[in-house]
């Protein structure tokens, strides 16, 4: 599409949203720089995003690698611009499953003979102040399994970490967290993924107005408390729910129990919500673990 038939279709977009009856969404252009600097403090942030095998990081293995690496102000979570990007595939030695190739499009002629540059990985996360992935419980037990630069460093998650519902965005999905700001784009390879995310963390939040990377650094460099309410009431789970818990069924040798992350000053709150599900003293019947952001969403807890 030329750049004259790019304006005129944005012509009749903005015609249609303004009649209040339509909302377009738009497909995400490779964005290299957000906003000029601005005189503040900069860090550098890393997004990351892997493809693996399967959904066990004891057993699967990452098989394309993706990071990107930006300018952000801490102050305010003002994402500046792209400073590098890593996207790698890798050779699992085994057959990929059919799933994973239909959910990714990587095959095994594409990977067949690739291997992640593990000194380029410790490069490249060397330079970050700290990891963010979507869903960093995820990802974070499998790159810490075969590079061990990624236990340096603190983690946030913007999955878990910005309170979208309290945005009016009633989901937690990276894709539809996507359409609720406006933009669509090519899913489930690495670099592509990396990229929507940090459009997402750069984005005005819709209700606070806020960077969604403000809250998300908030948390991430804040110690937290990861709370399971053990043998809660069967009919608790409704509210439990509604409260932002989730149902662990004990796989992966977790608890089997409802679970919630909740930041630390948060903590005293939530005990005093449990003692009302309980009908007791919560305290003396939930686990709690304290968690830190070097820690945090790590297979090492």
């Amino acid at each position: 599409m030329t750049d004259d038939e790019r304006t005129q279709w944005e012509v009749v977009a903005r015609a249609l949203e303004e009649t209040g009856d339509y909302r377009v969404v738009r497909k995400l252009d490779r964005v290299e720089r957000y906003t000029e600097r601005d005189g503040k403090p900069i860090q550098l942030g890393l997004i990351l995003d892997t493809e693996t095998t399967g959904l066990d990081a004891q057993v699967d293995d990452v098989i394309e690698l993706g990071m990107v690496l930006f300018e952000y102000a801490p102050a305010t979570g003002r994402v500046y611009r792209i400073v590098d990007t890593f996207d790698e595939l890798q050779d699992p030695g085994r057959p990929l499953p059919p799933e994973i190739t239909e959910l990714t499009h990587i095959t095994n002629d594409m990977v067949r003979g690739r291997a992640i540059d593990a000194a380029a990985v410790e490069a490249f996360v060397a330079r970050a102040s700290v990891v963010i992935a979507h869903n960093a419980a995820f990802d974070r037990p499998f790159v810490e399994k075969q590079w061990d630069v990624f236990t340096t460093k603190p983690w946030g998650c913007s999955m878990t970490q910005v309170h979208w519902r309290d945005e009016g965005i009633a989901t937690q999905k990276q894709e539809l967290i996507a359409l609720c700001m406006g933009f669509f784009y090519e899913a489930h390879r690495a670099e592509n993924d990396c990229r929507a995310l940090l459009h997402i963390l750069a984005s005005a939040l819709p209700t606070s107005g806020q960077p969604a990377l403000k809250p998300l650094l908030d948390h991430a460099m804040s110690d937290d408390a990861h709370i399971w309410a053990i043998g809660a009431p069967f009919d608790a789970k409704d509210a439990l729910k509604a409260h932002g818990y989730r149902w662990s069924n004990g796989a992966g040798g977790e608890l089997k129990a409802w679970h919630i992350t909740v930041m630390a000053d948060e903590l005293d709150a939530e005990l005093t919500f449990l003692d009302n599900i309980y009908g007791g003293d919560a305290r003396s019947i939930v686990r709690v673990d304290r968690m830190s952001p070097l820690n945090r969403f790590s297979a090492r807890m």
